[in-house]
């Protein structure tokens, strides 16, 4: 807290001893000690207070976070289910589409042999 070194205390202690007298000077040395100590007491609560609310925010923070990250989780588990849903539905639309190309092509193979054989009529005038 303060930076007195042991020169600083004897200074204290021969002007205390002049000013106060020997008889009162044990006394007044008791009480500076309770007072000191209350002190140094004080502020040991006043920090350990401070610690406590520190980490009770930062708890709060941390659950903040969980019951945000649980709210992320549960729309991202619905947007999963929902694409299942779609990928299912195209797979069906899929097959569909596939059935009706693979009926509509058995007749396609026929038609452009036909058209290559037939001359149209502008090559034939043309020839």
């Amino acid at each position: 807290m303060f930076d007195i070194g042991f020169w600083e205390l004897c200074l204290i202690g021969v002007v205390a001893l002049l000013i106060l007298g020997p008889e009162r000077l044990p006394t007044v040395a008791r009480t500076a000690g309770l007072w000191l100590g209350r002190a140094r007491r004080f502020m040991t609560d006043v920090k350990a207070d401070i610690d406590n609310e520190l980490k009770n925010e930062e708890l709060r923070a941390i659950k903040d976070i969980g019951v945000d990250l649980k709210d992320t989780t549960r729309e991202l588990h619905d947007v999963g289910t929902e694409l299942n849903e779609n990928v299912v539905s195209d797979d069906t639309l899929a097959e569909a589409i596939n059935a009706s190309a693979a009926a509509g092509n058995e007749d396609a193979p026929d038609q452009p042999a036909e058209s290559a054989k037939t001359p149209s009529k502008d090559n034939a005038g043309a020839g």
